[in-house]
């Protein structure tokens, strides 16, 4: 398959085109249910033509049948005991005691040896490289050699293995997460490239190590050396000035690493045993490091990516993600499935906005997922991406996606299905989304995921249907954490979700469900609008500013206070070109008027050249409401967590 084309079409009115929310946009043919890795399963179960909805509500009344059933299914390696499936409930449910298993082990199964792709590296200055099963095998040896080598034993953290940051954390950002679990490890990159520029990073990762009393070693990986010299990293030179001693322990470059073939085995441990530890955004605060176990992380794994992607043995998947994003993780869980996961260094707009459909393209990509901005980027570009023959489903998350960009890929892409999904770091999964099964309609998310009991909770902490109210989860998941990591009392968990309903897991998020459990999510729940006694997801109110041609981002905030009304700004990212006019001023308040309601429309408009954003492109509502109230800016807001942390200043009391 030739590279991705794209042609660009003269931009529409200035409003855009309104969709509405719910109207139906595609359907599963006879031959995609047929085929459907789902269907299969429910035939494996006994359930061949029982509705989603059905399976879905077996799923969570009974909870411990439907997780066996994902553990046979599969066929999970390791030994399932014969203990409870689970033991007591949330905060602090386990799951399958007496069970062993590793994830490496069941993440390796299908690396057979063959020459057949097991993960795809594409960069945005064109480099790629390509590691057959037999070759991911014989670098998991010899990694796994080096590192026994060093003193790594079970229990051990190491920093970007077992836990991970992006190279573009600041330094304070990355010590205040990996502080926080004493690696005996650290693993770098001497540096990366972004938007067509080089970034040296090797300062940085010395004041980090200096940063961690308990590092032994500092492996350093010659990204940007190899890359000149054009060469795989493992054969590189060892980073120059970046031998011998650090501040803690010895450097060790890459090559000395792995430079000896050790046994493949692998450690089977305790269901919940730790294997990884993500963070919280960390934008008001050190992040929380979530600890996720083995087994909880290779089960939802296993049924989030086969029955709600669609993924299997022989398919590419390729989502754009940052290392620092929960979404890697889950990328990287395609190997358990047998797919091929594409990693991708770079900018998503250089050197075009069309960059990351050209690498979908030119990889061949099944499934190919984004964050919602760049769905809504595509849009107002104009894009039309072509070579996409082998993809057969487009996910979105992040943010919610307006139903326009779903209207928009349908059109652009007819016959390939885009599914929504919405979860997070804290499950490292998502519990609402879409399998092959359901039908599309714009601005809906198909279903709730199987085994989570998601519902909608009204102020009186009670179910409702049809509603917006706060998201929950009132029945455990095997992927929530097994622990905070330092919070020995647990103290510091339950107060992230269980200290407004008790016993009921608060996700922060509103959402509606439908009769037919569709649902939509409206944005977070501690940064509504509230005017006049009427809420709002700020969610909504971006759907319609940002339909304009002129408008590139924007951010909304509400001042008020309980039983105190406040001012509604409007911040606006231009265009190139466009100016904020008296008449595009009321245009805006206009539309706002109509589409929302009078309380609505923004006491203020303020241009500003930014609109600040986590390095995984959340954008910061409740940081910035904090600073306008009057926090001072260091406390408000982390800036090493920040992708663009220079556009803080603009925003003022």
């Amino acid at each position: 398959m030739g590279k991705s084309r794209m042609t660009f079409d003269r931009p529409g009115d200035r409003i855009g085109h309104m969709v509405a929310e719910g109207a139906l946009l595609w359907e599963p043919t006879e031959e995609i249910v047929t085929r459907a890795r789902l269907t299969r399963y429910l035939e494996w179960l006994g359930r061949s033509g029982a509705g989603y909805e059905d399976v879905w509500q077996w799923s969570v009344d009974s909870p411990e049948e439907f997780w066996t059933s994902i553990w046979d299914h599969f066929g999970v390696i390791g030994e399932r005991g014969d203990g409870p499936v689970i033991t007591g409930t949330m905060p602090g449910a386990e799951w399958f005691t007496g069970s062993s298993l590793n994830y490496a082990e069941n993440a390796l199964r299908h690396a057979d040896g063959t020459a057949a792709p097991a993960v795809v590296f594409v960069s945005e200055d064109g480099a790629r490289q390509e590691i057959s099963r037999a070759e991911l095998r014989e670098e998991v040896a010899r990694v796994r050699a080096g590192l026994v080598r060093l003193g790594v034993r079970r229990g051990d953290r190491v920093a970007a293995v077992w836990s991970a940051g992006s190279p573009d954390f600041g330094v304070a950002s990355v010590v205040d997460r990996f502080k926080q679990i004493e690696p005996k490890v650290l693993i770098a990159v001497d540096g990366y490239r972004y938007n067509g520029k080089t970034y040296d990073r090797s300062a940085a990762v010395n004041e980090i190590a200096a940063e961690l009393p308990t590092l032994r070693a500092t492996v350093w990986i010659p990204y940007l050396t190899a890359a000149v010299e054009g060469l795989p990293p493992q054969h590189a030179e060892p980073v120059p000035g970046h031998t011998g001693a650090t501040p803690h322990g010895e450097a060790v470059g890459w090559e000395g690493l792995r430079s000896e073939r050790g046994p493949l085995e692998f450690e089977r441990v305790p269901f919940g045993h730790p294997l990884w530890i993500v963070y919280s955004s960390g934008t008001t605060g050190l992040p929380k490091p979530l600890v996720h176990g083995h087994g909880g992380v290779v089960l939802e794994h296993l049924k989030s990516l086969s029955f709600h992607q669609d993924l299997g043995e022989g398919d590419v998947f390729f989502w754009y993600t940052t290392t620092g994003w929960m979404m890697w993780n889950y990328l990287v869980g395609a190997l358990l499935v047998g797919a091929t996961p594409v990693l991708y260094d770079g900018s998503a707009t250089h050197p075009s906005p069309a960059a990351l459909w050209r690498v979908a393209a030119s990889e061949e990509v099944t499934y190919f997922g984004v964050g919602a901005p760049y769905i809504m980027a595509s849009l107002k570009a104009g894009l039309r991406p072509e070579g996409l023959g082998r993809l057969r489903g487009i996910g979105s998350t992040g943010s919610p996606l307006p139903p326009e960009g779903f209207a928009w890929l349908a059109e652009a892409l007819p016959g390939v299905p885009l599914g929504s999904f919405s979860g997070g770091t804290d499950v490292v999964t998502g519990f609402v989304g879409a399998t092959p099964l359901h039908p599309i309609r714009a601005g809906v998310i198909p279903c709730r995921s199987l085994g989570a009991r998601v519902e909608s909770y009204d102020v009186a902490g009670g179910p409702v249907v049809g509603e917006v109210g706060e998201l929950v989860l009132t029945q455990p998941m095997p992927s929530m954490p097994v622990m905070f990591w330092n919070d020995p009392s647990g103290d510091r968990y339950r107060e992230s979700y269980f200290d407004v309903y008790p016993g009921v897991w608060r996700h922060g998020d509103w959402i509606k469900i439908n009769e037919d459990g569709s649902c939509v999510i409206y944005g977070r729940s501690d940064s509504t609008l509230n005017r006049g006694g009427v809420r709002m997801g700020t969610s909504e109110f971006y759907r319609v500013v940002e339909r304009f041609d002129e408008i590139a981002d924007s951010l909304v905030i509400d001042t008020g206070r309980l039983g105190q009304d406040g001012r509604l700004l409007l911040y606006v990212t231009l265009a190139a070109g466009a100016e904020l006019t008296d008449e595009l001023t009321k245009a805006l308040r206009a539309a706002l008027r109509a589409e929302l309601s009078p309380r609505h429309v923004p006491d203020e408009i303020r241009v500003v050249p930014g609109i600040p954003r986590t390095l995984s492109g959340k954008k910061l509502e409740v940081p910035v409401r904090k600073i306008l109230l009057g926090t001072p800016v260091e406390q408000a807001a982390n800036l090493d967590a920040m992708a663009n942390p220079e556009v803080l200043r603009h925003f003022t009391p």
